[in-house]
């Protein structure tokens, strides 16, 4: 997906399709192609889909923060003109979804999250990334799916070389930090954005009981499982995560 990047200033982004704006928000260790399979089915459905790369690793160390990503997000949205926007997130996408949401919420007809960090405190990750341990990286990767095949040696080799990267590694751990300062339980019931919260039934970083939370949370959420499925359900099962949610959409008129 690399060569349909828009240099834009300070935004690089893909965009897709006319219509209702769907600005899609990659994780942490996730690269923008993670959503191939959303970016490619609903621009033919009457929706204009963005994903903007988040500068998780080029902001100042004290500026790496969800709050400042967030702000990012506003500026980005400001910048293309937009409005009424569809937010979709995953895992630290998900989680900056939520707080642009809470600081922007004029802005956002709709959001939608699949294993979302802001509730769960190890949702980045528990313990200290080995660097140099290739083994564990990719064990580390395959423990995000539900079939580990999903984690190609391509995902290994990104991951690798992130945590082998010291400013990356060091400004990773500044995120998760602030993910866990970030903690939102007390701000979602007053958050009244239709939210869609799709999730895998075998996440093992966000367990269901955290998708349960949000959804008991929000106060206007519909909550889908996909069954066989982990941390990341538009990879691993693509054409279920574009049903349910097209049918979503639908049933929203959004």
């Amino acid at each position: 997906m690399e060569e349909h990047l828009i240099d834009d200033g300070k935004y690089r982004y893909i965009e897709k399709g006319e219509g209702t704006p769907m600005i899609i928000l990659h994780g942490l260790m996730g690269g923008l192609s993670n959503f191939q399979g959303v970016s490619e089915y609903f621009p033919s459905m009457g929706y204009k889909v963005l994903i903007p790369e988040l500068p998780i690793y080029d902001m100042p160390l004290l500026k790496t923060t969800v709050k400042n990503f967030a702000t990012f997000l506003e500026g980005f949205i400001e910048h293309k003109g937009l409005k009424d926007v569809i937010l979709l997130g995953n895992s630290l996408g998900g989680h900056i979804g939520l707080l642009h949401t809470k600081m922007y919420p004029e802005m956002v007809k709709a959001l939608v999250i699949t294993g979302s960090s802001g509730l769960y405190e190890s949702a980045m990750g528990d313990g200290y990334p080995k660097r140099g341990d290739y083994e564990f990286i990719k064990k580390k990767a395959e423990d995000v799916f539900y079939d580990p095949k999903v984690a190609t040696k391509e995902i290994v080799d990104e991951v690798f070389a992130t945590v082998n990267d010291r400013m990356k590694l060091v400004k990773t751990l500044a995120i998760a930090k602030s993910a866990i300062r970030h903690n939102m339980s007390k701000d979602l019931p007053h958050m009244n954005t239709p939210t869609c919260i799709i999730w895998g039934e075998n996440d093992t970083v966000t367990p269901p009981n955290v998708a349960t939370e949000f959804h008991e949370l929000l106060p206007d959420s519909d909550l889908y499982w996909i069954e066989k499925c982990g941390h990341a359900p538009m990879m691993e099962h693509p054409n279920e995560f574009n049903r349910i949610l097209e049918a979503w959409l639908k049933k929203r008129n959004f």
